[in-house]
């Protein structure tokens, strides 16, 4: 392999040099608290966090280190530091130490970081910082502000909001333009900013450009007329405040749950299966697993045809670590250039994909970039101190002597000489800081594209590159993802990528913006799903949906219930057939790119060990259960002899098939692939209700997470489809079981099927427009033709029959009139880009028509 040593010594040059002044350029950040109601310990008051490390103290999370003073005998303690922009949690702690008095602040005004702790959190940015000073373990005010520009303004790099609110919240003075930055973290064309306020009413406005500046001018029918202009207005009080989403000059609100204004790609389409290929069919008779085995069974998965509904349906698979390794699970490689010889050659991995592309199953493989194995030769290299590998890890003199993220021991002796490695001794961690390690990462990148592969679950990148102490989530590692998704996306545009960041939504966020990574497994997303089947509470699965619409971009996430490290999803739920079953229903019809763990769909067992997670596939009753004609590498799962491929696709009413029932329909439905989601409201707490609506269809979904019959009800007040009228089919059967009428804000009510479902039970229903095909001759010739649509700039209106047009309305999709004329042209050039309602009044009579700005 051609290796690209010089390839990138320009920009890598260029990227020291920028890299050594975004170091340099830190900004000071002054934390202030109110003690006035509190009896302040004699040591003091402190502040501790993520920050400590950086500001250039001893560690993160150290309340002794860092103490705060009340400088104008204010009982105002306050305590600048200086910083490198970025995200940090801290809290105040009345004391020295934890068991004196840490604040415990509420979750409205607090980041959860996954271990049952609340932080507060802060952002820097490019600017000198002054916090709003709080009360110990109270709520700041906090105003998220969020502006919808229109496409020809997006690229603008200053969106501003200013403001009468400014100088007495430390932002600078009132209405100075450019000092409250808004940005967009998800490409979604939405402008955030979220700002500690003191209580009280304000005006506002929003700005774009910086030489010059421009200010939205807003209607005379909207916000508070002050010298002559007019300004928006907002009410501070309480502690959190999510404003509606302001549409640059106009009145309203942008609802970005309604919006279809965004992109989708191939993975949204398709379901993923994660397979362990040591445990999932030995085609050679030694008791592993192997590619060749997969080749054989790819017609399970899918067998290329549409027409048919044999094969499981997915369309993409996840093949667990591939490359040769000391280890049975492959995380420790020992070659990234080859393939695990007890697993084939790689000419068998050639075949595999071949074989899998023919039948439309797309490809990705696990990159394990944060460490390799102790015996890979590169390692082996490195304990020589005068090597050229040397630098390719972590070494050190003298232990650093700090503990992981668990409380493990991250720093190992060998020769004296200490080497870092987060997992274990025997996972030395890569050391990211070396140009030719980096460089050659990026060309195993490109050598496994070469071969076919569509892309990569990509493990452990929270800890890809360490800041001192500071082990995951770094500006480092932020910045090597980057790179590497220039890279990948250089080499096959169409390439994906999902990453596991262990670790709640917030965190999780920073590494699918900014051109870093396609998406992330949402653990937070797999947890409420099986809380709430689990304990029949809807809530962790609603607040965790509305979580999820408002940090990532539309529908890009992963979406999963269990995984190679998490016990069995069967025994999670208690062997219960019908929660399996109801838990299946949620996530295979929810948003994101889901991710099925091979056995899951027949209920295979374990718990424990990983060992006892990844035992051999079920294929049916016989010796081995189908893996193997000879003892497989380990034992079979306790329930092979019932739960198994063969049993279940006997009986209709199986986890498998009910399993393969709703990958079929994801596969057939638009809404449920492309389709935004909206929670609709039901009287009932045991009930779970969302529709997924896209272009001209709608699935409607109700699960009964409780114990008592109930009936389902449907309303809808305002969503993207087009009026008109629609049928109502049970998606499994296709039964017709209602017609309605969609209005012209795409709303509907009291739609009832008169089902009740039973504990447990799960009712899905197509929601589709109903085709005219009776028309009279007048009415076929009569049919206007609309054309250019979708349209950049202009339409034409074209009427048969001298019919004359009486008028022409466009409406937003939330039902508002935009323009009206009686012009056969209409000028869409001031409308952003988006989907519209075209109203049509003619000698024929009315109709609407659906209308795509580009």
């Amino acid at each position: 392999m051609i290796k690209r040593t010089h390839r990138y010594y320009l920009i890598l040059l260029i990227s020291c040099i920028i890299c050594v002044q975004i170091q340099s350029q830190e900004y000071e950040l002054t934390f202030r608290v109110d003690m006035s109601h509190e009896l302040v310990s004699e040591n003091g008051v402190h502040v501790a966090g993520t920050f400590q490390t950086e500001a250039g103290f001893s560690s993160d999370w150290d309340p002794s280190t860092t103490e705060l003073f009340d400088t104008n005998g204010n009982n105002i303690y306050e305590r600048s530091v200086s910083l490198s922009p970025g995200t940090y949690l801290y809290k105040f702690v009345n004391g020295s130490a934890w068991q004196e008095k840490p604040e415990l602040p509420s979750p409205l005004c607090s980041v959860h970081d996954g271990n049952g702790n609340y932080n507060r959190s802060v952002t820097i940015l490019d600017q000198d910082t002054i916090l709003p000073t709080i009360k110990f373990d109270s709520c700041q005010s906090v105003v998220t502000f969020s502006l919808k520009l229109p496409s020809e303004l997006v690229e603008n790099e200053f969106v501003s909001l200013s403001g009468n609110f400014q100088s007495d919240n430390n932002l600078g003075s009132d209405w100075q333009t450019n000092i409250i930055r808004m940005t967009d973290t998800n490409d979604d064309g939405i402008f955030e900013v979220s700002l500690a306020l003191k209580e009280g009413d304000y005006n506002y406005i929003y700005s774009v450009g910086s030489s010059p500046t421009t200010f939205e001018i807003l209607p005379d029918d909207c916000g508070q007329t002050l010298g002559g202009n007019q300004y928006r207005q907002v009410s501070v009080t309480g502690a959190i405040h999510n404003l509606p989403t302001d549409i640059f000059g106009e009145c309203g609100a942008f609802d970005i749950n309604t919006s279809t204004d965004y992109e989708t790609y191939w993975w949204n389409d398709v379901v993923f299966y994660e397979i362990f290929v040591r445990s999932f069919y030995d085609s050679d008779g030694d008791g592993i697993g192997d590619i060749n085995g997969i080749i054989e069974k790819l017609d399970y998965l899918n067998d290329g045809n549409p027409d048919t509904d044999d094969d499981l349906g997915v369309g993409g698979i996840w093949l667990m670590p591939i490359m040769p390794s000391p280890s049975y699970h492959g995380y420790d490689a020992t070659d990234y250039y080859d393939i695990e010889s007890d697993y084939g050659t790689l000419e068998d991995f050639e075949n595999l994909i071949e074989e899998a592309h023919k039948r439309g199953i797309r490809v990705i493989i696990d990159f394990v970039m944060n460490h390799c194995s102790n015996q890979h030769p590169w390692f082996i290299e490195s304990i020589n101190p005068s090597s050229s590998y040397r630098n390719w890890f972590i070494w050190k003199d003298v232990s650093p002597g700090f503990s992981g993220p668990w409380g493990q021991q991250v720093w190992h002796n060998r020769n004296g000489k200490w080497y870092y490695g987060l997992f274990w001794s025997g996972m030395p961690d890569l050391n990211y800081d070396n140009p030719d390690l980096k460089d050659e990462m990026l060309n195993i990148t490109e050598y496994w594209l070469d071969l076919g592969v569509d892309g990569f679950r990509l493990d452990a990148i929270k800890y890809l590159d360490e800041n001192g102490a500071q082990l995951e989530d770094t500006p480092k590692t932020f910045a090597l993802l980057e790179e590497f998704n220039d890279v990948y996306k250089t080499r096959n545009s169409d390439a994906f990528t999902v990453g596991e960041v262990w670790s709640n939504t917030e965190s999780i966020l920073p590494y699918v913006q900014h051109d870093r990574l396609d998406v992330c497994f949402d653990f937070d997303l797999a947890y409420g799903i099986i809380n709430a089947v689990n304990f029949s509470n809807k809530t962790p699965i609603e607040q965790q949906i509305t979580t999820i619409q408002e940090g990532y971009s539309k529908l890009q996430y992963a979406t999963f219930l269990t995984n190679h490290d998490i016990d069995r999803i069967y025994n999670q739920l208690g062997r219960n057939v019908k929660r399996m079953k109801q838990a299946a229903s949620i996530y295979l019809t929810l948003p994101g790119v889901p991710f099925i763990y091979y056995g899951e769909e027949i209920g295979m067992t374990g718990t424990g060990a990983h060992e006892n997670i990844r035992r051999p596939m079920q294929w049916d009753s016989g010796n081995y259960s189908g893996f193997s004609n000879t003892n497989p590498w380990i034992g079979l799962g306790d329930n092979s002899s019932t739960n198994n491929v063969e049993v279940l696709r006997q009986d209709d009413q199986s986890i498998f098939n009910h399993y393969k029932a709703l990958i079929h329909l994801r596969n057939k439905s638009a809404a449920l692939k492309k389709g935004y989601i909206s929670i609709l409201d039901d009287a009932q707490e045991k009930t779970l209700s969302y529709a997924r609506i896209h272009d001209e269809e709608a699935v409607l979904f109700s699960t009964n997470l409780g114990s008592q019959f109930i009936e389902t009800n449907y309303s809808i007040d305002i969503s993207a489809l087009l009026p008109g009228p629609y049928e109502v089919r049970e998606a499994f059967t296709n039964e017709l079981v209602a017609e309605i009428q969609i209005n012209n804000e795409g709303g509907f009510a009291n739609l009832s099927t008169g089902l009740k479902l039973e504990p447990r039970q799960t009712e899905i229903l197509i929601l589709a427009k109903r085709e005219t095909t009776s028309l009279s001759k007048t009415e076929r010739v009569s049919k206007p033709i609309i054309f250019p649509n979708p349209s950049k700039d202009r339409i034409n209106i074209q009427l048969h029959d001298n019919c004359l047009l009486e008028q022409a309305s466009v409406y937003s999709i939330g039902g508002r009139k935009l323009k009206e004329t009686q012009d056969s042209v209409v000028d869409l050039s001031d409308l952003s880009s988006g989907i519209y309602l075209l109203h049509l009044e003619t000698c024929s009579g009315t109709s609407v028509h659906k209308l795509i700005k580009n």
